[in-house]
């Protein structure tokens, strides 16, 4: 049987379809619901409707009413953010075609028999009424009502999200051009290259909460309403004057106060520079509570940069002497805090020490496997993965990045990995 969009199916044509089908209607309830597909005319045009497949995360941030947004330039892959992930989004096809109805009801929902009502907590829906009598095996009158479903949309492909790290990157090429450099250096800047916080977050692609991290380890602070990565020589300059107000204050290293703080640099460094740089140094005092301690490693990592900045090797025992040197009392250096600046090489006829910023290499993983074994041959994990977990997910890590695209061999017990070419 074909019917036009404009005909109405009846009880009798289902009834009818029942039979061709050679159903039982006894395992049948008493709705039954005919597909309709959508009009191709004006007013049914639900090109714009996608399909996206989403995780618990996700679905909860959408009952809650969490704010999710997609981001991605005219060269950049989109990317969904939620208020503290990032979603990689991928077109993926349907084996099969999905349709899209509204109001399609479940089997519960189409019967009024007591025994399969949605009340009982089950779908009984489909059993066998054992307890009705016995009915003419011809006689089909079970189904005695139609109800119309129109088919929304046909889908052929729908979104996949992958969790991702945030995508950093960007803060760093747009406020590298921006440097600030104190207030006598202004002038130099281009102030249409500034950006607001807002601004920058719609650019970004990560969330809210991811942003801010970013910002944070890349020590980008607000000044004059807008976000700015210090130049290195002003930070260290800033820095250095911050940690002078301890030994002048004869302060515990834990027992820091931000108010005297903020006070002795009063005319000397702008306050939001001040305020900003303080903030991302410090962390709250576990001992004394409303004072604050700055982070060992945030000093450490700072000194050691100032140091290799220039690209020049040191050997390892002078440097270390060296870093230990510049730091204030109080400070110890460790080579953990040179991860993701600077690179140890141990495996040369010379041990030596030479910067290396993961914020200077390539975002293609070829190009920057390239870099770094052009830099260095030989790289044990803990060597490498501050400049390869920006690519790692959740579910493919570091270690399964470089069993690809990497040889690894085992020296002195320490495993070891190579370029694959």
């Amino acid at each position: 049987m074909i019917y036009s969009q404009d005909y109405a199916r009846s009880i009798d044509d289902v009834r009818t379809i029942v039979q061709h089908a050679k159903l039982d209607h006894k395992n049948l309830t008493n709705t039954a619901q005919a597909i309709y597909y959508p009009r191709n005319e004006e007013g049914h045009d639900i090109g714009n409707i996608k399909l996206l497949e989403v995780d618990e995360h996700i679905l909860e941030e959408i009952k809650k009413g969490s704010e999710i947004c997609f981001k991605g330039a005219l060269n950049e892959k989109v990317v969904l953010c939620t208020e503290s992930r990032t979603y990689e989004m991928k077109e993926a096809e349907i084996s099969n075609s999905l349709l899209l109805v509204k109001g399609l009801k479940l089997a519960q929902a189409t019967s009024r028999s007591p025994i399969k009502s949605p009340k009982g907590g089950v779908n009984t829906s489909m059993d066998s009424s054992i307890e009705e009598e016995q009915e003419d095996p011809d006689k089909i009158d079970t189904i005695d009502e139609v109800e119309r479903k129109d088919v929304v949309k046909i889908f052929h492909d729908y979104f996949e999200l992958r969790q991702v790290k945030p995508k950093y990157r960007k803060i760093i090429d747009l406020l590298r051009l921006t440097r600030y450099a104190g207030t006598e250096n202004e002038h130099l800047i281009d102030r249409s290259l500034l950006f607001r916080f807002k601004q920058l977050l719609d650019t970004v692609q990560c969330s809210k909460d991811e942003f801010h991290e970013g910002l944070k380890k890349y020590r980008a602070i607000e000044v004059d309403d807008r976000v700015r990565m210090l130049d290195i020589e002003y930070e260290y300059r800033v820095l250095t004057l911050l940690l002078s107000v301890v030994s002048e204050n004869s302060w515990e290293l834990d027992a820091i106060d931000k108010d005297v703080t903020l006070e002795a640099m009063q005319g000397i460094i702008p306050f939001e520079v001040v305020d900003g740089m303080f903030n991302v140094y410090t962390t709250p005092s576990e001992r004394t509570p409303g004072r604050f301690q700055y982070r060992e490693d945030l000093v450490c990592a700072m000194f050691a940069e100032k140091i290799l900045q220039h690209g020049l090797k040191f050997h390892i025992d002078e440097f270390l002497v060296t870093w230990q040197e510049a730091l204030p009392e109080g400070f110890e250096a460790n080579e953990q805090y040179l991860r993701g600046i600077g690179i140890i090489d141990r495996e040369g006829s010379v041990p030596c020490v030479r910067g290396l910023n993961e914020a200077d290499l390539p975002m293609n993983l070829l190009g920057r496997l390239d870099m770094l074994f052009r830099t260095k041959e030989r790289w044990n994990l803990e060597q490498i993965e501050p400049y390869i977990e920006c690519f790692a997910t959740p579910t493919v890590g570091v270690t399964s990045i470089l069993a690809k695209y990497t040889r690894s061999l085992v020296v002195k017990g320490v495993r070891m990995y190579v370029s694959k070419h």
